[in-house]
């Protein structure tokens, strides 16, 4: 699931949720709410995360198995 893997990358990082909300452009109660599962990001979001993050989308994003 990419709730644990969003906050896992952005604290070996370093950030708090709050400067990593300011670096895309997010409101912090909104990267919160995707930390915790409670939404879904939109593409934009995820394009944003990852590049903030150092990561490709699919180390964030893992598709499921079918």
């Amino acid at each position: 699931m990419f709730i644990n893997t969003i906050r896992k990358r952005r604290e070996q990082l370093g950030l708090s949720q709050s400067a990593l909300a300011r670096l895309i452009g997010l409101a912090e109660p909104n990267l919160s709410r995707l930390e915790l599962g409670n939404s879904k990001p939109w593409p934009k979001v995820r394009r944003d995360l990852a590049k903030a993050l150092g990561c490709q989308e699919s180390d964030l994003f893992p598709e499921k198995a079918s």
